[in-house]
């Protein structure tokens, strides 16, 4: 009797207010692939007395996550939020069912659920996140700082800026002589990196970007790169395109510098499907020789495990480096670095080590046969991929070997 008592009390107590709680899921309207994106649960507590809740959000399956869970107590009459960080690692539509929150009163002898948000789609982009961290540095001129670039700004380009009075550590070599002898003081010419120079950036989506690295496949690494990258180029008053290939080239955007041109290459980035099917270099450089009649700066990302793979593409390579700046971004396989540094204790260990050094060996032989015929070569680790890119892009500015 005293437990059907206490019992029915607990039902009176959670369910004779109609809205016991409110609840609601914030969180951005797209996620970043790759990127660790909050989401916020918002709850209030219309009740008298506080309250234990059991929060089990419905995921979406991309995730996988069967064990969801979190437990609070909220004050009587009181807001709580909570938050968790979801880590999508592929590009798409991800769907949350249901946010059911489980009410227990003081007496925990039943609960109550309450449902809210059902059915929402949230697409997953390219890594926008990444692209915010590096656009106030391109805005403000200062992807030299940091860390981030690390090279050498060597001699200058040529398009001219303004005259300006000579100060120490000028290049005395830019001494404009007619203005000096006007203005009875030195003065020099200033020049600045050369504007509106076409950059593109090429995505193979072949089978040899399907190697997954820490969750993501090698190809959403370009991807998220090249989103970023394409966001300096315009910054520094460069034309950026971008364009994906395996069997045929497709997702193009021509090299433009407008300003919905950031809008086009994401929602472009963010379409690009593959079947990974084997990549079709002939087609590379024949769709290249067409369309592509400028001289331009193409950033070719792709993945070459052997010399003989390379030598396979080399010819199509070389073609392409004759009338434009060519430079092939590929990857290192770190995995191979626990294998090279592990300690050897078996024939069979010492045996897989050789192997692995010799295919780390390889990558750098093949950034050697690149350099042989002019064409520039970056060789990265995939969590390096978007600084190392930059890091290239900026050398060839400064260089002004476009």
């Amino acid at each position: 009797m005293v437990l059907i008592t206490f019992l029915v009390l607990d039902v009176l107590l959670l369910y004779v207010a109609r809205t016991g709680i409110e609840a609601s899921r914030e969180m951005h309207e797209k996620l970043s692939n790759g990127d660790l994106n909050p989401v916020n649960i918002s709850v209030q507590n219309h009740y008298t007395f506080p309250i234990s809740i059991k929060i089990i959000d419905e995921i979406p399956f991309q995730f996988q996550v069967r064990d969801f869970k979190i437990e609070r107590t909220v004050k009587a009459s009181a807001q709580d939020k909570v938050s968790y960080d979801l880590r999508p690692t592929e590009r798409g539509e991800y769907y949350f069912g249901n946010l059911n929150i489980y009410v227990s009163s003081p007496l925990k002898l039943i609960s109550r659920r309450f449902t809210f948000d059902k059915d929402k789609m949230v697409p997953t982009y390219p890594s926008y996140i990444q692209l915010r961290k590096y656009d106030l540095l391109a805005f403000s001129n200062n992807l030299f700082q940091y860390g981030i670039k690390k090279i050498r700004r060597i001699g200058h380009t040529m398009e001219f800026e303004q005259i300006k009075e000579y100060v120490q550590g000028d290049d005395l070599r830019t001494l404009n002589w007619k203005a000096t002898a006007k203005k009875n003081a030195l003065m020099v010419n200033q020049f600045q990196d050369e504007k509106s120079q076409s950059v593109y950036l090429a995505i193979d989506k072949g089978r040899v970007m399907q190697m997954p690295f820490n969750g993501l496949s090698l190809l959403d690494y370009a991807i998220n790169s090249a989103l970023v990258l394409a966001n300096v180029v315009l910054k520094k008053q460069d034309k950026a395109g971008i364009f994906a290939f395996s069997k045929k080239v497709e997702n193009r955007v021509f090299a433009e510098k407008r300003g919905s041109q950031m809008q086009k290459i994401l929602e472009t980035l963010y379409n690009i499907k593959t079947d990974f099917f084997e990549s079709d270099y002939s087609r590379l450089y024949v769709d290249v020789k067409k369309n592509i009649n400028q001289r331009s700066l193409i950033i070719l990302y792709t993945n070459f495990e052997t010399m003989d793979g390379l030598n396979r593409q080399l010819p199509y390579l070389k073609g392409i480096a004759k009338n434009h700046l060519l430079v092939v971004v590929f990857f290192q396989n770190t995995e191979l670095n626990e294998i090279i540094n592990k300690k050897t204790d078996t024939i069979q260990e010492v045996y897989d080590k050789v192997i692995a050094e010799k295919f780390m060996f390889e990558k750098r032989l093949i950034a050697n046969e690149l350099k042989k015929y002019g064409i520039h070569s970056v060789l990265t680790q995939p969590e390096n991929l978007t600084l190392d890119a930059i890091n290239k892009y900026l050398e060839i500015k400064s260089r002004g070997i476009l």
